[in-house]
C-alpha cells in the first residue's frame, strides 16, 4: 500500500495497539477502582456473538475505505460508527483485535472472557479481509487513493528537534 507503513513496521505498530490496549484497561480499571487486572466472566461466544463481530469489522472497514477521499472526515465516521455498532451489533462490536484482547482485562459489561477472544479475532481477520475486497471491487482505484487515510510515518532520521 502506497503511503502506509513497511511490512517490517507491522510488528511493532501491532505490539504499540496491544500494549495500548493493555494500558488502558490497566488505567480504566485504576480509575475505577477496581483491580488492575481481573479476567474478564462476561460469556461472548456462539455463531451469532461471532458472526456480529465480523459484521461489525466489515462495517468499521468499509467506513474507513468509503471515506478515503475526504480524509478529514474518517475519524467522525469511524466514532460514529463504533458508536452505533455498539448498539446494533450483539457483541458490542470490538472490531479490533487489541481492542479484543485488552477487553478480557476487566470484568465488566464490556469485557469479554480470555476463552472467547479467539474466535473473536478470526472473525474480525475476515471481516477485514472481506472489506477490503469489496471495497476494492467496488472503487478499482481505492489503492491508489490509500495515502488520503494511512498517515505517513517520518524516518527514524527525520525525528530530530527543532532547534
Amino acid at each position: 500500500m502506497e503511503g502506509g507503513i513497511r511490512w517490517a513496521e507491522v510488528p511493532a505498530y501491532v505490539s504499540g495497539q496491544v500494549v495500548g490496549g493493555i494500558a488502558g484497561a490497566v488505567a480504566a480499571n485504576f480509575m475505577f477502582g477496581s483491580p488492575l487486572v481481573s479476567f474478564s466472566h462476561h460469556v461472548r461466544s456462539g455463531t451469532a456473538q461471532v458472526a456480529s463481530e465480523f459484521i461489525a469489522t466489515f462495517g468499521l472497514l468499509c467506513v474507513i475505505w468509503g471515506c478515503s477521499g475526504v480524509r478529514s472526515t474518517v475519524a467522525f465516521a469511524v466514532g460514529a460508527y463504533i458508536t452505533s455498532a455498539y448498539w446494533f451489533t450483539s457483541s458490542t462490536s470490538f472490531a479490533n483485535p487489541a481492542v479484543t484482547l485488552a477487553r478480557c482485562l476487566s470484568d465488566t459489561f464490556a469485557g469479554i472472557r480470555p476463552k472467547d477472544v479467539l474466535p473473536f479475532v478470526l472473525a474480525q481477520l475476515l471481516g477485514a479481509v472481506a472489506a477490503t475486497l469489496l471495497s476494492r471491487l467496488i472503487v478499482p482505484s481505492l489503492e491508489l487513493g490509500a495515502e488520503a487515510v494511512v498517515a505517513r510515518h517520518p524516518e527514524p532520521t527525520d525525528l530530530r528537534l527543532p532547534r
